[in-house]
């Protein structure tokens, strides 16, 4: 007889127990692996958010990537947490195994202006022990739990008294409170929410009515849209404000993006410009600010109508519609071109993606050595520009002189020895040519510090936009274009302020009814940031 055979059981119920046993051990390591697969996910997605952070992106796929991390980490959470609980289960059948305790992430501490509500459980009177009544307080142990309220709905009756004169019977009553939208019922909260919903977060207004209804509010969809018309309007002043203020910087980040527009039945594609301005890359103090426009097509006389009076940089990609803003005739004087490195860089990275040809299978092209080897060179070119991230326009161009310029010669030099010997159906013969036809306007930017390596902050005025086409579908108009792109310009230029666009809407839409025209100025999200950071500094003083 083997050691294992006497090793069982000879009863049913020793049998029985020590079968649960060895579940409840197996329930539990699988519980263990579980929370370690979501804990290492975890830190993994954390450290390449820091890592974007601090350094940027580091290629064309890492949006997508961290896309791919979050939802792998919200399944292997969920995971982890049916495991635990299986475990646990298990344990309690059992007395020989421990229950199991996953190691989560440190939770972050809740905000300190939260609402908290003190719930007290009544103390016990006797000793459960003993049974004595002499019990002495020891501390307390809090517990903390986040907890959601529904959406609270009230309606505000401001009460105007009326009165007579006495001596003259004439009538006086105060005037009536002023509305962000004329003749209009919604408060300042409730229109910032609506357009913040459908401008900011994508929400169309079918499915706002529709959840107003849910909670016992029933605005109908026009309603909802004469609303939006009269917002737009009452904000319009700080539109052409923002506007003002993008056009007389010295260089402008400029893009654009697809959106459909309805027009007689189907939908034509239309256009949204944005021109961002952001000087905190090269230790500019202006505010940041993004401006949109919208358009039925994409003719170059868009952008030449847009940057009529502008006279600066204009760093964007190879769009042949910018052409005529770059012309030494135009009045008064030509744009300067700065192109962007990151659109040449995709064309060779999509011919250098080693992990993208892994997925394809026999359906894979062949690696291209001279892509993989420029996509080589142009990272050294960002590896320096992340250095000088921040730093002045002076500091920025003597380290591009002294590091970056030796690079982009030799760059260029190799590039078009490589170009002599390809043919001209070779796939990476079209990236070289383009950049080699535009170079002086790819090697501008080691003769400007104010200049970027590349377009990305227009890209990124425009991603929120391009993630709506997906909740809105199309425009109904070209006027409701045009509306898209206002709010949008108020919403991200409050963004990119570090000012939440929708407390700030709701403040100003309160406020401007009243406010005197020649002081407008004050509503801008970076004054408006300012207005509201002097009590806080106050109080802490």
């Amino acid at each position: 007889m083997t050691a294992a055979s006497e090793s069982l059981p000879s009863d049913l119920a020793a049998a029985h127990a020590m079968i649960l046993v060895e579940r409840a051990a197996r329930m539990e390591a699988e519980a263990e692996r579980s929370s370690d697969a979501a804990l290492i996910a975890h830190l993994k997605l954390e450290i390449e958010k820091l890592r974007r952070t601090l350094y940027g992106s580091s290629s064309e796929r890492k949006t997508r990537l961290l896309d791919q991390m979050e939802l792998q980490l919200e399944e292997l959470e969920a995971a982890a947490t049916e495991d635990e609980l299986a475990a646990e289960e298990m344990a309690a059948k059992t007395q020989t195994v421990r229950s199991f305790q996953r190691k989560r992430p440190v939770r972050k501490p809740f905000p300190d202006d939260i609402e908290r509500e003190r719930v007290v459980i009544e103390a016990p009177t006797s000793c459960p022990c003993c049974g004595g009544g002499r019990l002495s307080k020891l501390g307390e142990d809090i517990t903390e739990t986040l907890e959601v309220i529904p959406r609270r709905w009230k309606v505000i009756e401001t009460v105007r008294e009326k009165f007579s004169c006495r001596d003259c019977e004439a009538v006086c009553q105060p005037p009536a409170p002023f509305h962000a939208t004329p003749r209009g019922f919604i408060g300042p909260q409730l229109l910032a929410t609506i357009l913040f919903d459908k401008f900011g977060q994508h929400i169309p207004l079918n499915r706002q009515s529709r959840r107003f209804k849910c909670e016992g509010i029933d605005l109908s969809v026009s309603t909802l849209a004469d609303q939006v018309g009269a917002g737009v309007f009452a904000a319009m002043p700080l539109y052409r404000l923002i506007e003002a203020h993008v056009l007389c910087a010295e260089r402008l980040h400029g893009d654009d993006t697809t959106v459909p527009i309805l027009a007689k039945g189907k939908t034509v594609t239309g256009r949204i410009w944005t021109y961002v301005r952001d000087d905190r890359p090269f230790g500019g103090t202006s505010p940041p600010a993004a401006l949109y426009y919208a358009s039925r097509d994409r003719r170059g006389e868009h952008p030449e109508r847009h940057l009529k009076a502008f006279t600066g940089i204009l760093q964007a990609d190879a769009y042949s519609g910018f052409n005529a803003l770059y012309d030494a005739a135009r009045k008064p004087k030509p744009i300067t071109p700065a192109l962007c490195w990151a659109h040449s860089r995709r064309q060779f990275f999509e011919l250098a993606d080693i992990a993208k040809n892994a997925r394809r299978g026999r359906t894979a092209t062949a690696i291209s050595p001279v892509a993989l080897e420029a996509v080589k060179r142009i990272d050294a070119l960002f590896d320096i520009e992340r250095d000088i991230n921040g730093l002045s326009a002076a500091e920025r161009l003597a380290v591009r002189q002294e590091r970056s310029m030796p690079l982009l010669a030799e760059l260029e030099i190799w590039l078009r020895e490589e170009r002599v010997k390809l043919s001209r159906s070779a796939a990476v013969a079209k990236p070289i040519d383009y950049m080699l036809k535009r170079w002086g306007n790819f090697a501008r930017f080691v003769e400007d510090g104010s200049i970027c390596l590349t377009n990305n902050a227009a890209e990124r005025a425009l991603r929120g936009l391009a993630l709506g086409r997906r909740a809105w579908l199309f425009a109904g108009s070209d006027r409701g274009a045009e509306r898209a792109a206002v709010m949008v310009t108020l919403i991200q230029t409050a963004r990119l302020n570090d000012v939440d666009p929708q407390a700030w809407l709701a403040d100003v839409f309160a406020r401007i009814p009243a406010h005197p025209q020649n002081s407008i100025h004050e509503l801008l999200p970076w004054n408006w940031k300012c207005q509201t950071e002097k009590p806080a500094v106050a109080e802490a003083a």
